[in-house]
């Protein structure tokens, strides 16, 4: 059934997390008998499950969406609970987007209420717009107004997603400030104001490497509370990661699965995080570290390109021909101090390295 509007039936390809997921989070709902804040569809606790997985009282298996620290996601989902903002603040590829998502799900039961930031993200997006059409034909009037993700949340008492908060211009980010404080968004042209419903909240997103394109001003930081989402701690957690997430886009995706493929997963995980922290796994040789962020996203996405590799052209076993190009892509950002890094990583690190002489021949085959 299709159950945003797209009228076509058809299976999407990315289902939102509360469609993907409407097992586990009816199970839940059932499950769940704390009490639950306004407007929730779960308690904080069934929403820090949903997040972390676990097993309930009647045998169903709920899948971890974060693989982290426990705390992180309970103070994230106390922070919902109360009057003030969410923040999800990480370098690149740290699932601040996937968290955000999950979030809204397990709370309001839509994800879909969101504004994706750019640099021409204009006020509407933020506040409201016009239908133009109306407005000439029968003057202002609400009939008229568009209403922004933001304010339809607040009249839902629901969840509105921000994502990528400092690419958004300072103009428009100031914008959130009287919706935070005052939960309440003007409407000067018609003398009103919509009020915001118990329920409503807002999570926004973002990369501490975009901490110069808009820093937030210092009075709408003031109405958020910050999670820092960290990278991985180890490395057994990112493979764990990174096998899940593939997994799942795989069936997605209608890709067989591929025997054997952890031992690639663990070799793709090694070589982002040895090139993302200037040093091996070890400890013994120091590399250079090169421009790109090295995310574990970008070691989901290298991997599924991987199997789709292996799936159409190869055998159905993933290989280290499958993933070498992609890792080349990765690491080669910048074509001229980038090549320098991996050539130097490949030839001190990889040639020498046991067991991974077919990889080291896969990716001088890849260089360019």
């Amino acid at each position: 059934m299709d159950t945003h509007g797209n009228g076509t039936g058809a299976q999407a390809l990315r289902p939102h997390a509360e469609d993907a997921f409407a097992h586990e989070l009816k199970a839940l709902a059932a499950a769940d008998d704390r009490p639950r804040p306004p407007r929730w569809k779960l308690s904080p606790w069934a929403v820090a499950t949903y997040l972390l997985g676990g097993t309930l009282s009647d045998g169903t298996a709920v899948t971890p969406k974060y693989v982290g620290p426990r705390r992180i996601v309970e103070v994230a989902v106390s922070t919902l609970a109360t009057d003030r903002a969410l923040l999800l603040l990480g370098v690149p590829g740290t699932a601040k987007t996937w968290v955000s998502e999950h979030l809204a799900a397990a709370v309001s039961g839509d994800s879909t209420l969101l504004v994706q930031g750019t640099a021409g993200t204009p006020e509407e997006a933020v506040r409201y717009g016009w239908d133009y059409a109306r407005l000439l034909a029968r003057g202002p009037g609400r009939e008229a107004l568009v209403p922004s993700p933001v304010m339809r949340a607040m009249a839902e008492g629901a969840t509105v997603r921000v994502e990528e908060l400092t690419r958004i211009p300072a103009d428009v980010q100031d914008s959130l400030i009287t919706i935070l404080s005052e939960k309440t968004l003007p409407i000067p042209e018609l003398g009103q104001e919509v009020q915001a419903v118990r329920g409503f909240n807002l999570i926004a997103t973002a990369n501490d490497r975009d901490r110069g394109v808009n820093g937030l001003s210092s009075a709408l930081r003031r109405r958020f509370n910050t999670v820092v989402l960290p990278l991985p701690a180890t490395a057994d957690a990112e493979v764990d990661i990174v096998a899940r997430r593939v997994d799942q886009l795989g069936r997605a995706l209608d890709l067989p699965p591929a025997p054997d493929a952890l031992a690639e997963i663990r070799r793709v995980v090694t070589v982002f995080r040895e090139l993302r922290e200037g040093v091996t796994g070890d400890g013994r040789t120091k590399v250079k570290t090169p421009s790109g962020t090295l995310s574990t996203a970008e070691a989901i996405s290298v991997v599924t390109h991987g199997l789709a590799l292996a799936a159409h052209f190869g055998d159905g076993v993933l290989r280290p021909s499958d993933v070498a190009a992609g890792i080349l892509g990765a690491v080669v950002r910048d074509p001229a101090g980038d090549r320098v890094v991996w050539q130097e990583y490949l030839e001190a690190v990889v040639r020498e390295r046991d067991g991974w002489q077919d990889f080291y021949r896969a990716c001088r085959e890849v260089a360019p």
